[in-house]
């Protein structure tokens, strides 16, 4: 059997307030493929080895940056070194950072699910259009064994990990409070206020790249890598992303939290920050080692934590569908 296999999180925000949606979207897949809700993760392992043994065509994935990172983590540990299938983003999360970036158009998943139905049956005729993007693989340094990879295409420390900290606390997540949030902690870094000092926690530590450079211990507004431009809010650091083959861009910001603010401008034109502000490097891998120990770090959203250094490198590269 091949076909669209649509993964669900019927735990996620949005379908928690909205039930229907796993009956809507199945009802526009009809008999088309099939819709599985994965409601563990031992559920999302099952549904990637089932969808391997029927030969799947495309994983349509209704959620946001988090729902697809958990499950793209999922199935490439299950599939290992064998061909994934299309990746179609369905939206339908709080935060679509990877769909905007790669540029999916927007709308409601059972929308955006019948137009790559559409597109899927007129392959024969004109092949299914998309992007081609690496994951990055994000790992403990030690211990660490078979499917212990974490995919995704954004990586942050320090400031990247404190704000979606606060974003997550101000109640109901969407873009207006992401922009709020952003906006409340410019105004507290400007004036020196507790909600810039709880959002901009420095991390702490130093990183080791590909070619043996070594960025050196001290406090980081941030480390953080991205394999797309974006990281939200239409803010692009990693405009190099696409620089080299095989590569991710990885920043090791070390201006204040003023300073920061004041380059946000020439981050949001996808331009280079300021000489003495940030370190900067394409790299295949790198890793981030924390001075005391601790990690606390966000995977396209989804926030983290662990004891021990983590080993940061480039991963497999996913076809994401792109239907207009």
């Amino acid at each position: 059997m091949s076909g669209i296999g649509v993964v669900l999180n019927p735990k996620s925000r949005r379908n928690l307030r909205d039930p229907g949606a796993a009956n809507r979207l199945a009802r526009r897949l009809g008999d088309h493929g099939v819709l599985r809700t994965a409601g563990s993760v031992e559920e999302l392992y099952r549904i990637a080895e089932d969808f391997r043994r029927v030969d799947i065509d495309v994983l349509a994935i209704s959620g946001g940056d988090g729902t697809g990172h958990v499950t793209l983590t999922g199935f490439l540990n299950v599939y290992g070194g064998h061909t994934m299938p299309h990746v179609a983003l369905l939206r339908g999360g709080t935060m679509n950072t990877v769909a905007n970036s790669v540029g999916i158009r927007h709308g409601k998943p059972e929308g955006l699910l019948g137009r790559l139905i559409h597109a899927y049956a007129q392959r024969a005729i004109a092949p299914l259009a998309g992007v081609d993007r690496h994951v990055m693989s994000v790992k403990p340094l030690a211990g660490a064994g078979p499917g212990d990879d974490k995919f995704g295409f954004l990586f942050g420390t320090g400031v990247v990990h404190g704000f979606l900290a606060e974003y997550y606390r101000d109640g109901e997540p969407s873009p207006l409070v992401a922009a709020q949030t952003l906006a409340r902690g410019i105004g507290s870094a400007l004036v020196g206020g507790e909600t810039i000092r709880r959002m901009a926690e420095p991390f702490r530590g130093s990183v080791e790249l590909d070619d043996g450079t070594r960025w050196p211990e001290r406090d980081y507004l941030a480390v953080a890598a991205g394999t797309i431009a974006d990281i939200g809010l239409n803010f692009k650091p990693f405009y190099r992303y696409g620089e080299r083959p095989g590569t991710f861009q990885v920043l090791g910001i070390h201006a204040s939290p003023v300073a920061f603010v004041k380059e946000l401008p020439r981050i949001h034109k996808s331009r280079p920050m300021r000489s003495g502000k940030t370190y900067d490097a394409v790299t295949s891998r790198m890793v981030v080692r924390s001075a005391d120990g601790r990690m606390r770090y966000m995977i396209d959203g989804d926030l983290h934590e662990t004891r021990g250094d983590l080993a940061v490198s480039i991963g497999p590269r996913v076809r994401l569908v792109v239907v207009k």
